[in-house]
């Protein structure tokens, strides 16, 4: 309870230091699910991409949000995140008990943050995408929210007092996050890849800021992982 209080106490105080060092843009805000368990896939350019969806959305009632553990070895940086809703998972450990822990959560109501890309990509493009977010949204039976993160600048990274796009998108209903045949789970899990990322790459086509528009047009999407992973 007492990081609860705190998460209450840090969310109003954040909001206003944030709008001062960035230009926030909040696209989409209508298509977050309210009143029900949802899995919000966001693509990843930052270690602030968890605090910004989490004051776009300004919710009282916190999200738990899987992070690497290295980003926990900073004492100020864990206090903190772990304030915000934050817990650690192994990359590339298959740690099924913080997967089965953050399901359980869901089940029960509480909103699930994961980047599925499992890592941060520096150029702006979409990464590789793991099928952890999946695996916990079927298992919860819960919709999954794509969120997109556009910076408006040059090189697509962040820098002070850039402008700084979140887009929500339509959720994916839950049902169609379901693996209908076991027998071609490989198949189904990279239809759902296929899916998120094609629904991020339309958010990005959509509300991507004109200094980037050139740039995105001629990109092209990574190949997609067909290995089923956890979420790093």
């Amino acid at each position: 309870w007492k990081t609860m209080l705190l998460y209450w106490i840090l969310l109003p105080i954040v909001w206003p230091l944030l709008h001062i060092l960035w230009r926030i843009e909040v696209v989409g805000k209508e298509n977050i699910p309210r009143g029900r368990a949802h899995v919000i896939a966001s693509n990843h350019l930052s270690d602030l991409d968890p605090v910004y969806i989490l004051e776009a959305v300004f919710s009282w009632k916190r999200y738990t949000i899987l992070a690497k553990q290295e980003l926990f070895k900073n004492p100020l940086a864990g206090w903190f995140l772990r304030c915000m809703g934050a817990v650690s998972i192994e990359r590339g450990k298959g740690d099924t008990t913080t997967v089965e822990k953050l399901t359980n959560e869901c089940k029960n109501g509480t909103g699930i943050m994961i980047f599925p890309e499992g890592t941060r990509t520096k150029t702006g493009k979409l990464g590789v995408i793991k099928s952890g977010a999946f695996v916990i949204a079927a298992a919860a039976g819960a919709d999954m929210l794509p969120v997109r993160i556009i910076y408006g600048t040059k090189d697509g990274r962040l820098h002070l007092f850039c402008k700084l796009r979140i887009v929500f998108g339509e959720p994916i209903p839950a049902a169609d996050l379901q693996i209908r045949d076991q027998s071609h789970k490989m198949a189904e899990l990279r239809r759902m890849k296929n899916r998120l990322r094609d629904e991020l790459e339309q958010l990005l086509a959509d509300n991507a800021f004109a200094v980037r528009l050139a740039e995105t047009a001629a990109e092209e999407p990574a190949a997609p992982d067909d290995k089923p992973q956890l979420p790093e």
